[in-house]
């Protein structure tokens, strides 16, 4: 009924319908005027075929827009959207009503004086640019200028927050050239407004919609440094507003201001003194790291619906091998990223953060490992410069303290060096060679004693270890905090690696000197003399170093020491300490790779240490196992080595729902990295899902068939003698698992032979037809009728013979009447799926099925009647004349139609199928 139907019903006023409306739409009683304002709709569609009529409740609309109760107001704002879009369908009768009259009020309740008659404005202009009903004149002329002054630097703090809102959610809908004209200045300076965090607020949150309306090049040139800003706000709410949307911001940035700039300031955010904004940075880790993703290295795109397709590669990449161009590409881009990632957050932010101190500690030493790991596995005699090494620990604001082995020995290094002009190596040439300090020794000395002399004066490093001093010392009033204690332990490694920057010189040094060395064909003759000049100066430094009140707790030995060993490398103090809690070189060469810039995966890896659960949020490590599909894609698969062990470790997470989360997406994983690691690395996890708790067990389960496909024949066959540890459940309650299992079971078919399948999963099929729970049992009956027709495609006939054989005893003479029923209803899904031959159904099925006419139960002659009615008699093959098997099917029918149960006599009754029978061989004609 209409909620204006009482306009039609004549009273004693003897008024019209068009004037009984404008009576009650300006009554003195509230209540009328809201009924008429929220049937505004019915009273449009009733006088829409009278033009003059129709303009007349127009103003009549306009007239109650002004209305002084705000609740009407209200109730009419709610109401012009459906009007909008009846309008838009009776375009032809009132082309401009919709401009004239209703758009007008919509504008104006932009600044109504009530709060709730505004907001309801606000989401009727939403939806009308939603719906693409207002004209981009209406826009430029009569929305955006509202919204400008209601967003203006004086405007009232209420309608400057609601226009921001406004402007925020309408972006996306508007055309680039309008944003990026009219709204774009305006969003700029509310990024920067000062009076209100509010305005700030909700700017970042939506920033990552603004950048996507904008596009690359407005983004980068206007909206980065902005975002810059918000990402260094004081208030901790923008910041964590601006980690939550930072994967939108990358996605419309290109490569190279992705890597250079929002790659540090992640890092910053991720490194945030407040909890909640590295928690959120934390979840948007790998959402960002994702957005580095490029098809041509991974291997792999996304298609339109949203699955992964193999790309071929021009050549198979070996994800054990390491050939030395790569590496020195390697090296190249992980020395880039580190320096931009300890170069951009002191730009951002004045506070040292803790998290972002340590996360600087660590890339030099990372750098330097990829150096000695590359050099090892590639047997190329030859060192990183120690120039670059300190110019990074100078960016960084942290000195790694990494000596070098003075000894360098390696079998073949002169066979390689003498050949070198034959065999180019970019490795030994990616910068200019070194002079030769053998020739050159004293002006060696005269630059250790010239370095002696310059320890003497304070470094920039004394004054940080001081700095770094007084903070420690005002964090020991809140040393029980979990977070200031791990802010403490980092800022300990700061002060250390700062303490050994004078042995830092030493090292840089003795870098140079082997690298000279390596490149003279006399090795082993100037080995000796730069060992001892080297030593020299070691103990020079170490001797006016330790005259410094900054370093008064370094030790007063060095860690130098020199051996004949092939893999023999010398650390110092810091890196030993770093090396207690870190894999050893060996696995850390395993974590680098040239894709997306180190600092960030290195984050990314650490989200499973059981302290950030203490430190940032207890579900980090669910929020790895989510993106790491994501992270995958983006490294590739000859990258998967930096994640295997990551994964590993969140497949043996003690909680259940980081499991879980892994396992259902095992499958996708499987295609990323190809059926060669997925046999290696994935099938041991993948047996682990499969004897682990039922929510674990349904992510392996829905994705069955997906991760089957991918493995090799051998491999997949030896999941035949698993599946039947899928029925078995913690929870006999929980027949959706076994459900499950019965739909993947249908598809995995298709993935093995009929003997396999009669052998295997033929048991497994009729043990779910037995099920407690119906619907088990139903989906299973499709489960036989698959097999059955796996065997007669296969001409696998005999295997076929068998199973029906088995199926009649099995359930025709079942005891229980639901086997009986559930023979009926296989023998009507095989006539329908036609999975077998005609003959074969009639001589094998059809006498028993038939038989089922005299059972007891109801329920059985029920489904006999539907299978014999609804589906056998309606083939061709039983309607031709002459058909033996045609009369004792009708003589069954017969039987049925004059059953002593009504439900069986109804659906055994030929008038209930005549319709669908007559109009049947014309629908096949057709």
């Amino acid at each position: 009924m209409r909620i204006t139907a009482f306009l039609d019903i004549p009273g004693q006023d003897n008024l019209t319908p068009l004037a009984r409306l404008e009576k009650y739409a300006f009554s003195e009683n509230v209540f009328n005027r809201q009924i008429i304002a929220r049937g505004l709709l019915d009273v449009f569609r009733d006088f829409s075929n009278n033009e003059e009529d129709f303009l007349t409740v127009m103003e009549i609309v306009v007239r109650l827009s002004e209305d002084a109760e705000p609740t009407v107001r209200t109730e009419l704002m709610e109401q012009i959207p459906p009007i909008a879009i009846f309008l838009q369908e009776s375009r032809p009768k009132f082309p401009t009503a919709f401009f004239e009259y209703l758009m007008p009020i919509v504008v104006r309740y932009l600044t109504d004086v009530n709060n709730q008659v505004r907001k309801a404005g606000q989401e009727a202009l939403l939806i009308l640019l939603e719906q693409d009903l207002v004209s981009q004149s209406d826009i430029e002329n009569k929305v955006c200028p509202i919204l400008l002054d209601l967003s203006a630097p004086d405007s009232d703090d209420e309608y400057k927050v609601e226009a921001v809102n406004i402007i925020c959610k309408m972006a996306s809908m508007l055309s680039r050239t309008t944003v990026e004209h009219l709204l774009l200045p305006r969003f700029c300076e509310l990024c920067s407004d000062g009076k209100l965090f509010q305005v700030r607020k909700i700017c970042a949150a939506n920033f990552g919609d603004i950048c996507n309306a904008v596009g690359q090049e407005a983004t980068e040139r206007l909206l980065i440094p902005k975002f810059f800003e918000l990402c260094s706000d004081s208030v901790w709410g923008m910041r964590k507003a601006c980690a939550e949307c930072f994967m939108a911001v990358s996605y419309t940035t290109s490569p190279e201001v992705r890597r250079s700039k929002l790659s540090p300031l992640f890092i910053s955010l991720i490194s945030d003194t407040c909890r909640w904004v590295r928690q959120a940075a934390f979840q948007s880790l790998g959402p960002f790291i994702s957005t580095f993703a490029n098809p041509s290295s991974a291997g792999l795109y996304i298609r339109e619906d949203g699955t992964l397709s193999i790309r071929p590669s021009v050549q198979d990449v070996n994800s054990n091998s390491c050939q030395p161009s790569n590496n020195v590409t390697v090296i190249a881009s992980t020395a880039n990223a580190a320096s931009c990632s300890s170069e951009q957050p002191m730009e951002i932010k004045s506070e040292s953060s803790t998290e972002e101190t340590s996360a600087e500690v660590k890339v030099p030493l990372s750098v330097e490992n990829l150096n000695r790991d590359t050099w090892e596995a590639s047997s190329d005699c030859c060192m990183s410069s120690g120039e670059d090494l300190s110019r990074l620990s100078q960016d960084d604001g942290v000195v790694a303290g990494v000596e070098v082995a003075k000894d360098i020995s390696f079998p073949g290094v002169t066979s390689r060096l003498q050949c070198s002009e034959d065999v180019f190596n970019t490795f030994l040439y990616w910068r200019p060679p070194l002079p030769d300090i053998s020739q050159e020794l004293e002006l060696l000395q005269f630059k250790a004693e010239k370095h002696k002399d310059s320890c003497s004066v304070p470094c920039n490093n004394c004054v940080a270890s001081s700095e770094i001093k007084k903070v420690l010392e005002s964090l020991q009033e809140h040393i029980d905090d979990p977070d200031v204690q791990a802010q403490v332990q980092v800022l300990s490694a700061a002060l250390r690696a700062a303490q050994f920057d004078s042995v830092g010189d030493c090292e840089t040094r003795k870098m140079e000197e082997s690298s000279g060395e390596l490149q003279n064909q006399t090795i082993s003759d100037q080995t000796a003399v730069s060992d001892a000049t080297c030593n020299q100066v070691e103990e020079d430094t170490l001797s006016s170093s330790m005259s410094q009140d900054s370093i008064s707790e370094q030790p007063t030995t060095s860690v130098l020491k020199s051996t004949d060993s092939e893999q023999h490398r010398g650390t110092s103090v810091f890196l030993k300490k770093e090396q207690e809690n870190h894999p050893p070189f060996e696995d850390d060469k395993s974590k680098l790779q040239d894709i997306i810039p180190q600092p960030l995966l290195d984050q990314y890896l650490s989200m499973t240490d059981p302290a950030r659960a203490q430190t940032v949020d207890t579900e980090i490590a669910k929020h790895c196992a989510y993106s790491l599909p994501g992270v995958a894609l983006t490294l590739g698969r000859q990258n998967w080595h930096c994640l295997k062990d990551t994964y590993e470790t969140l497949a043996s997470d003690v909680q259940w729902k980081v499991r879980r989360t892994l396992a259902f997406s095992i499958h996708e994983l499987a295609v990323i990295l190809g059926d060669q690691l997925t046999a290696a690395d994935l099938v041991p996890i993948f047996n682990g899902f499969l004897k682990d708790l039922d929510e674990v067990r349904i992510g392996v389960l829905k994705h069955l068939y997906d991760f089957l496909k991918l493995l090799h024949a051998d491999k997949r066959r030896e999941y035949l003698y698993q599946l039947q540890e899928f029925v078995v459940t913690d929870n006999s309650r929980n027949w959706r698992f076994r459900y499950e299992l019965a739909e993947q079971l249908i598809l995995i078919l298709e993935l093995y032979n009929p003997n396999d399948v009669y052998d295997y999963l033929r048991h497994i099929a009729l043990t779910l037809c037995s099920d407690k729970v119906s619907e088990v049992r139903w989906i299973s009956f499709k489960l036989v009728v698959a097999i059955l027709q796996k065997f007669y495609a296969n001409n696998a006939s005999a295997l076929g013979l068998n199973f029906i054989n088995e199926l009649v005893v099995r359930f025709r003479h079942c005891s229980k009447w639901v086997g009986r029923q559930a023979f009926a209803f296989i023998c009507q899904a095989v006539v329908e799926e036609e999975c077998m031959p005609v003959d074969q159904f009639v001589e094998h099925l059809l006498p028993s099925l038939l038989s089922l006419a005299s059972d007891p139960v109801p329920n059985v002659r029920v489904l006999l009647a539907k299978a014999l009615r609804q589906t056998l008699l309606e083939k061709a093959y039983f309607k031709s004349v002459g058909n033996p098997h045609l009369e004792a099917a009708e003589e069954t029918i017969l039987a049925l139609q004059s059953d002593r149960d009504q439900d069986v006599a109804f659906f055994a009754t030929i008038k209930l199928r005549q319709n669908n029978m007559d109009s049947s061989p014309t629908e096949k004609q057709n």
